[in-house]
């Protein structure tokens, strides 16, 4: 009975982490979303039109990054073979020119969110008490 209840508790919490990961994951989806279509002064036309093929697009890109992880030179090819075939579809929605702005924003807000976990690291790293100092406070 113990093993019973150990293992659907455990399974449990293993689905609300992943519920937890893909709110994160539709958390940054918007606000990179909302950043380029700021970015592109985008219409709210063309706002309503580019929001379902940008989160096609994205699902797909952090899949693609998910799934090739572990080799760098394959995950930039299949990243640029996920921009070509959408880059028509923006195309449509918001002309050659801002088609290819569409990535340009999308690595702008990659690098600022990148730069933004650093900071959040260095600080909690500053914060934390040195070992010596940490034997006084224990």
């Amino acid at each position: 009975m113990k093993k019973v209840l150990l293992i659907l508790t455990l399974a449990f919490f293993a689905g609300f982490a992943a519920t937890a990961q893909d709110d994160d994951n539709d958390k940054i989806r918007d606000k990179m979303r909302e950043f380029i279509q700021r970015r592109l002064n985008l219409s709210k036309n063309e706002a309503e039109r580019f929001t379902p093929v940008f989160i096609r697009y994205f699902r797909e890109w952090r899949q693609t990054l998910r799934e090739n992880k572990d080799d760098g030179l394959v995950r930039q090819q299949k990243i640029v073979d996920l921009r070509l075939r959408y880059r028509t579809e923006f195309k449509e929605i918001v002309g050659e020119k801002r088609s290819n702005d569409v990535y340009k924003q999308q690595d702008i807000f990659v690098q600022e969110i990148t730069k933004i976990k650093r900071e959040q690291i260095r600080s909690r790293k500053d914060e934390r008490p040195t070992i010596r100092n940490r034997s006084l406070i224990e």
